[in-house]
């Protein structure tokens, strides 16, 4: 019982980065249509500026999340403006290429200011939580709390406030949005920072337990897109759920079977959902 307990608590802190990650992916897709395979590298430019900030500003781990936040937040929609925007029109092949093209510049960017070697981002709080046996560190603690903040934070956003409202508007017609007075362009632009934001966010939580490396976004890109193709592409609530399915899969399934097929495990409950249900498990939209 305190391996299982033991490894739900690390399912769970998985599954809250994944949901953040794919929660930015689904949003872009469901405004804009645009599967966005640069995602995995604006969530491995946060852990770098997360990074940086702390060893080269030297200002806390708070600040440099939210510094490392807002700055990919303005990047992604600087993104939007000068790569997606221009190509709103083209086959639809064109921003897939364009987006893979970014994922490679910003790797490369990234080995070019910092170098290819892993770095290690210290965790905020040092040690350990102890609850009849089962063992959390603090930073996975604080991952769990945060994402659900974070997630909390958005459903608000989306569903009590006028912005909201606009990208849930988009998300089910855009070009009804567009005819009754929304700004699409404003929309799309807001809809990538919030992407970009959420991933940033997901990789400084994440980062204190785990190496940074330059090609650490192409493995998230690949389980997010697994994620929202498995929650139903565009669906909010698909993503979350989709998120915490793998997450679980991957760690019950590395704890109990074998490390070595964890991820193996992930993706086959993926091909088994989809084999039933090619939808994905939610409507787009929902």
């Amino acid at each position: 019982m305190i391996t299982f307990l033991q490894q739900f608590l690390n399912a769970l802190a998985l599954g809250g980065v994944y949901a953040l990650v794919a929660l930015g992916l689904t949003l872009v897709y469901g405004v804009m249509r645009v599967p966005n395979f640069a995602h995995g590298g604006l969530y491995m430019l946060g852990a770098y500026l997360t990074y940086a900030s702390l060893t080269e500003l030297g200002i806390g781990y708070v600040p440099s999340l939210i510094l490392a936040a807002i700055g990919v937040a303005l990047l992604a929609a600087l993104m939007e403006r000068v790569i997606f925007y221009p190509l709103r029109n083209a086959p639809h092949v064109s921003p897939m290429i364009a987006a893979i093209g970014v994922l490679f510049f910003l790797e490369a960017a990234v080995q070019l200011i910092w170098g290819p070697d892993f770095k290690q981002i210290p965790a905020p709080i040092n040690g350990i939580v102890e609850i009849g046996g089962v063992i959390l560190t603090w930073q996975r603690l604080i991952i769990i709390a945060a994402s659900v903040v974070v997630v909390v934070a958005l459903n608000y956003f989306l569903k009590r406030t006028l912005t909201g409202a606009t990208i849930e508007a988009m998300s089910q017609n855009r070009e009804g949005a567009r005819l009754v007075g929304i700004n699409t362009n404003r929309v799309g632009a807001l809809t990538f920072a919030i992407s970009g934001l959420l991933a940033a966010a997901a990789a400084a939580l994440i980062a204190p337990t785990l190496l940074v490396s330059p090609s650490m976004g192409e493995v998230m890109n690949l389980k997010v897109f697994a994620i929202i193709i498995l929650g139903g592409m565009g669906s909010v609530p698909g993503a979350i759920v989709g998120a915490f399915l793998l997450s679980f899969a991957e760690t019950f399934g590395g704890a109990y079977i074998s490390l070595d097929f964890a991820d193996v495990i992930g993706f086959a409950m993926l091909v088994l959902v989809l084999a039933i249900r090619p939808q994905g498990l939610f409507k787009r939209g929902t």
